[in-house]
């Protein structure tokens, strides 16, 4: 029987790791998935992520938008959006963590997949991660080393530091 994989992305996480790690994030997201999934089944890759307000950011939402239409046309590929709220001088993500989360522990409580591959340093996602684990399912962890939570290392079954080797054929020509 294939061991079927699914892919949880944090967005905002992984783009300041790519841009703290290697200044690049030209990042090929289906041969990163490919490379990540192996011989394995790889069922769907979710991309979590907020979209800046369109009226005041409009060059960058733009561009936003175009990456995540990039990625819409990915096979087995869906972004989910939350939303930015402003704090301050500042915007914070909110509804992204945790639809990442409550997606994560849906589709393994309905047997969507039996192992999951969680791209995020978020320490606050070890939880989610155990419950997954209950359920009998494969929780893998890759991150770049910047962005590296050693909670999530030990808590997740296998750690994949995604570093400039591991990366080498995974960027966009």
């Amino acid at each position: 029987m294939d061991e079927r994989v699914m892919i949880f992305i944090d967005g905002a996480n992984l783009f300041h790791a790519l841009k703290d790690d290697f200044d690049n994030l030209g990042l090929d997201f289906e041969q990163l998935a490919n490379k990540l999934v192996g011989d394995r089944k790889l069922i769907r890759s979710y991309y979590y992520t907020a979209l800046p307000d369109q009226r005041l950011h409009a060059e960058r939402y733009a561009k936003q938008q175009g990456f995540l239409d990039a990625l819409r046309e990915k096979p087995y590929f869906s972004v989910v959006l939350g939303r930015l709220e402003p704090r301050g001088n500042t915007y914070v993500e909110k509804g992204v963590d945790i639809s990442l989360a409550v997606d994560m522990l849906q589709m393994a409580f309905s047997n969507a997949y039996d192992t999951t591959i969680l791209i995020s340093g978020d320490g606050d996602l070890a939880r989610v991660v155990e419950l997954v684990q209950r359920m009998g399912k494969h929780v893998e962890n890759a991150i770049p080393p910047s962005a590296l939570s050693r909670n999530l290392r030990q808590t997740c079954d296998i750690s994949i530091v995604m570093d400039k080797d591991f990366l080498e054929d995974c960027w966009m020509t």
